[in-house]
């Protein structure tokens, strides 16, 4: 026995066998796959590692940048995957994982995702998708339905038609919010007369040829980042996506709105798309979205809700009446990845109007030809997953019923973890949840009181001092690795719109209970005695004093 490590070799045989032969029952890979099918949520304990590492140590795994020239083994792969890979990712199924919108998956999903895997269907035509295809128009119209409660003939004539599309299947919010405003777009300046369209021609010839001076996307000052980018690819600038005013609960002000139309109209710029957001990413809430639609009937504008969140609550018989108004919405994106339960990368934009999307409708002789089924032409990504079949799947093993009690479930608990807080006396609820979403932050008794008194110069020097505790607290705790939550800057309107650092909790894994919730609060709680933020503890507490003592009704002789 010489010792010597057996190496793998390329060869015709070698590379056949890759794509044909499994690997034997006790190989490593065939073990982590045994192991994530009998118990993911196990596996996932077992092989994250909690405590975390410093980024720039986990890059060094990564350094090598030369293809190498021989080949590895699978189980060599495997076990390097499993120790520098999985060993540092994120648990995101993690019941105390409540900082982002990322939760635990329904257990099926794993399996139904080999089956997608394996087909390895491409939905940019039905040449290479075959049934994915009229599935994947099932689906839009399924949420279509949801949204716009058509009736039975609408759905009969329409969801399957090849000329027409109900929706356009993207890899997640950003793509659908950019196909919608794509749409919105082409339509604010279609062909006439000698012009032939912004989407032959180009924005500068279309700008001069209906007198504007630009186009405008409005939405509120919570909207999502997607929208900056997409107004930079459409090319209107992202000065042209025009911010407008919240009130104190974090939706858009519908008289800001209006009167910021009416100054884009006098400056000669059309008022191309009005977006409204069902669930904002920071706290939660949904904008006024009957009021949003008469405006944009008014001006002319397409009208965008971003439901990438919230959509979902239409679920609900109990809080479906948030979104009133989506139904009026000319567009609206969903993201499966979020609260349908569905693995990462799948989202979706649909249409009131069937005929909306032809507007971004494009062709090719070899592939996306004129009067086929596929949804190729209309859809900004080219090849494309089957992932219709794992929202397919949600939407049948789960049913109306299963997500109205996952979304029911997720308010409640909101609301239950808002009353926490308050019941605490150092800890402070800074937006009330109107979904499943809130924001609050570590801020004493004492500091409290001062800042219900202070004036704005204390106020400001107040929030300074929580914004150095509450990032301390918050990276401290992710670093411990217990427990999770992401922090983000609001400007409350009770604190003269001073910016401040709060904690964001997202409250859409079903697995997340009250004592989870609980210990999260201690754990914060306890680290505000660690001595590493002791010194911006006692300025925090001196400040307090100092404005209370200069407030403090004169004492009468």
């Amino acid at each position: 026995m010489t010792g010597k490590k057996k190496s793998a070799q390329a060869s015709v045989e070698a590379m056949y066998r890759v794509f044909t032969v499994p690997e034997a029952p006790e190989s490593t890979l065939s073990r982590i796959d045994q192991n994530i099918s009998r118990n993911l949520a196990g596996f996932l304990q077992e092989h994250i590692v909690a405590v975390e590492r410093d980024l720039s140590e986990v890059e060094k795994d990564f350094s090598d940048y030369t293809i190498p020239e021989k080949p590895i083994f699978v189980s060599e792969q495997a076990q390097f995957l499993l120790d520098k890979l999985v060993a540092n990712s994120v648990h995101t199924a993690s019941p105390s994982f409540i900082g982002h919108m990322t939760s635990a998956l329904p257990y099926f999903m794993l399996p139904l995702s080999k089956i997608m895997i394996a087909l390895n269907q491409n939905l940019v035509k039905t040449e290479t998708s075959k049934a994915f295809t009229p599935m994947e128009r099932q689906v839009l119209g399924m949420i279509h339905r949801l949204v716009y409660e058509q009736d039975g003939a609408f759905y009969r004539k329409w969801m399957h038609d090849p000329r027409y599309a109900l929706g356009a299947m993207c890899s997640g919010g950003t793509v659908a919010n950019l196909t919608a405003l794509w749409v919105a777009r082409n339509n604010a300046f279609p062909a006439e007369g000698s012009f032939r369209g912004i989407h032959q021609e180009g924005l500068f010839r279309a700008l001069r040829y209906y007198g504007c001076e630009g186009a405008a996307i409005l939405v509120s000052r919570r909207g999502h980042y997607s929208l900056r980018k997409a107004a930079d690819v459409l090319g209107l600038g992202r000065d042209f996506l025009v911010p407008v005013d919240t009130d104190d609960d974090n939706r858009i002000n519908t008289d800001a709105l209006r009167e910021k139309c009416l100054e884009l109209h006098r400056q000669k710029i059309r008022v191309m798309a009005i977006c409204g957001i069902a669930g904002t990413t920071e706290t939660g809430n949904v904008d006024p979205l009957d009021a949003m639609a008469d405006i944009a009937r008014e001006f002319g504008a397409h009208f965008h809700v971003d439901a990438a969140w919230g959509g979902p609550t239409l679920f609900s018989r109990t809080h479906r009446h948030l979104m009133r108004g989506i139904e009026k919405a000319d567009s609206v994106t969903f993201d499966a990845h979020k609260q349908l339960y569905v693995p990462m990368g799948a989202g979706l934009v649909v249409f009131r109007d069937p005929g909306l999307a032809s507007a971004v409708e494009h062709h090719a002789q070899y592939i996306i030809r004129k009067g086929s089924r596929d949804l190729g032409s209309t859809t900004l990504e080219g090849s494309r997953p089957g992932m219709s079949m794992l929202i397919q799947s949600g939407l049948r093993i789960l049913a109306r019923e299963g997500y109205e009690i996952l979304i029911d479930q997720g308010i409640d608990k909101a609301k239950t973890f808002a009353e926490m807080i308050n019941a605490e006396a150092d800890f402070e609820l800074i937006t009330e949840p109107e979904l499943n979403i809130l924001t609050y932050r570590y801020c004493p008794e004492k500091a409290q009181q001062a800042l219900s008194v202070a004036d704005s110069l204390q106020v400001e020097r107040l929030n300074t001092s929580l914004n150095r505790i509450t990032k301390f607290l918050q990276k401290t705790q992710r670093e411990r690795g217990k427990a999770f939550v992401s922090r983000t800057r609001l400007e409350p309107a009770r604190y003269f719109n001073f910016p401040c650092i709060v904690f964001r909790v997202v409250l859409a894994n079903p697995l997340t209970t009250r004592e989870i919730l609980a210990d999260i609060l201690k754990e914060q709680r306890e680290l505000s005695a660690d001595e590493g933020i002791q010194d911006e503890i006692i300025i925090l507490d001196q400040m307090a004093d100092a404005v209370l003592k200069q407030h403090q009704p004169e004492k009468t002789q």
